[in-house]
């Protein structure tokens, strides 16, 4: 059974409910595909400006009275089925319909329909066409007074009688047509979500059959490049580096290079060197003889012998010391290495594939790195894009990780996976992610544990860093106050202008050619307008 809730919060609701409250003081609210009101589902009971709705509410029989009306509605309409075609014929105008309640209220309902099922009801009641007569007054008191405690509230009843909300022929009609209108938003929303998901699902396969590499996302041209790359270079047995910022993923590419290359079924063995200490580092890598150290109880291997045969992933190497960079550099030259505290040398056969965040270019011209061992794992660069050179590949990105975080949450195979809202979608595209992938999947787990059941995440779920650097919220009409104390309205362009043209610039990297197609300008232009005002990239 599908949940109308979500639906509720559309502007368009939003707006016909405040229009309806305000012309007839009437309550717009919705049942499900039952007649069951989703807001008594709730507890939440927000009966009509009408006396007698609110009574029969309160009480427990009235309560069911009122339900059952709404459950013959339904009925009705589903029997009417008046927004399905029939014999060929195109479906009636007229979708709505009119049914009088247990007290002899109208009762007006819409059906919403989705797939050409019903799937609830969008209904106002408790309004009369005319003011009763004596005898319709009478009889409508005889009824509340059914209603316990309605025995004890003559008076009440009596001045209830003389205010009912009043919708003649033409003011139904009106209502009417309001309701088919927000039924008809809603079924247009319903489409276009499906539409997305079926559109999202086609890139996810299209995705799996051409461009995942292990589990490497990405259909932007950078990423591409990296494909392609590694396609060339998994069959070899050459040392490589794969440079790249923290979190875009770099352990995710020395993976791919080792299980699709000759080494697949030989280990793959990780170590950070910026985890340990120079002593415990060099013990980490080269294993240590007993009694080398206090501690030192046993031989042990080190990870250089323990992944003999198979590939050895080194993090951050930018990060080890000179005295280690000497250790490792024979590695990679001779193949053999000495354990702490031996003289014994050992031969090893590992294929190496180091990672830095780092220039070690500059590093080794600063004297911080040795030249000899940056040449020997610089045989083959792979460069790692970051998040924010590749956000042709975000909406992907965020597909894949709503669909692995969702299957981890329990009852996942029951519950529908969570669609990301437009807006925090777009959000997401204007922030710059220093974390990168990293950051993004985190950010993806958190929006799926804070948004519930709820179908569509939003962007009020985002974290504040995102909202704030995507579009810091302002107070209305800060930012003409701003512009107007430059003086006029020339000034006040440019600087608008240039703000935009910075901020895009930060945001595409620099990209002249990709900022143009946005502003729909052209890159001469852009470039003449970014030198005018001195938008020289040091000003990032």
């Amino acid at each position: 059974m599908v949940d109308l809730r979500p639906y509720e919060k559309l502007h368009t609701i939003q707006m016909l409910k405040g229009i309806i409250r305000r012309w007839w003081k009437l309550e717009l609210a919705f049942t499900d595909a039952t007649g069951y009101v989703l807001d008594h589902a709730d507890g939440r009971i927000a009966p009509p400006n009408n006396e007698f709705c609110r009574l029969a509410l309160s009480s427990k029989e009235g309560f069911r009275r009122c339900n059952e009306s709404l459950k013959a509605t339904r009925d009705q309409i589903r029997d009417k089925r008046a927004w399905a075609p029939r014999e060929g014929r195109r479906a009636t105008a007229r979708r709505s319909l009119v049914h009088e309640c247990h007290l002899g209220f109208d009762l007006v309902a819409c059906p919403v329909v989705f797939d050409g099922e019903l799937a609830g009801l969008l209904f106002v009641g408790g309004s009369v066409r005319e003011q009763a007569n004596t005898v319709g007054a009478e009889a409508l008191l005889r009824t509340m007074r059914e209603l316990p405690p309605g025995a004890k509230l003559a008076p009440e009843l009596d001045a209830g009688a003389r205010a009912l909300p009043l919708c003649d022929e033409a003011e139904v009609a009106k209502l009417c047509d309001m309701l088919e209108f927000g039924a008809a938003e809603i079924e247009a929303h319903h489409a276009e979500l499906k539409l997305r998901e079926r559109e999202q699902t086609q890139i996810s396969q299209e995705l799996n059959e051409r461009y995942r590499f292990e589990n490497i996302i990405g259909t932007s041209r950078p990423m591409q490049q990296v494909f392609r790359l590694l396609e060339k270079i998994i069959e070899s047995e050459s040392t490589v580096l794969i440079h790249g910022e923290s979190g875009t993923g770099k352990e995710l590419v020395a993976k791919a290079i080792h299980y699709n290359g000759p080494r697949a079924k030989r280990r793959f063995v990780v170590q950070n060197c910026s985890a340990f200490n120079d002593n415990l580092l060099e013990s980490a890598l080269f294993g240590h003889i007993k009694g080398a150290f206090t501690g030192a109880i046993k031989d042990t291997k080190g990870l250089f012998e323990e992944a003999d045969g198979g590939s050895f992933f080194l993090d951050e190497v930018g990060d080890m010391s000179p005295a280690l960079q000497v250790k490792l550099l024979r590695v990679l030259q001779e193949g053999t290495f000495t354990p702490v505290g031996s003289t014994e040398t050992r031969q090893t056969d590992v294929r190496v594939i180091a990672a830095t965040h780092k220039d070690l270019q500059k590093m080794v011209e600063r004297g911080e790195f040795r030249e000899d061992l940056y040449y020997r794992i610089n045989v083959i660069k792979v460069t790692v894009p970051s998040l924010r050179e590749r956000l042709d590949d975000l909406e992907l990105l965020v597909d894949h990780f709503l669909r692995k975080h969702h299957r981890t949450r329990p009852n996942a195979t029951q519950r529908k996976r969570p669609l990301l809202a437009a807006e925090a979608l777009g959000a997401m595209r204007r922030y710059t992610w220093p974390g990168n992938i990293r950051e993004l999947e985190n950010e993806i787990e958190r929006l799926i544990v804070l948004g519930g059941d709820l179908d569509e995440l939003p962007a009020e779920l985002l974290s504040t860093r995102v909202r704030e650097a995507a579009g810091p919220a302002r107070a209305a009409g800060a930012p003409l106050a701003r512009f107007e104390e430059l003086g006029s309205l020339k000034r006040a362009l440019e600087q608008l202008e240039s703000e935009l043209i910075h901020r895009g610039l930060i945001r595409t990297h620099w990209n002249k050619s990709q900022l143009a197609k946005e502003l729909g300008i052209s890159r001469s232009s852009l470039i003449s307008k970014a030198e005018r005002y001195g938008l020289e990239k040091k000003t990032e």
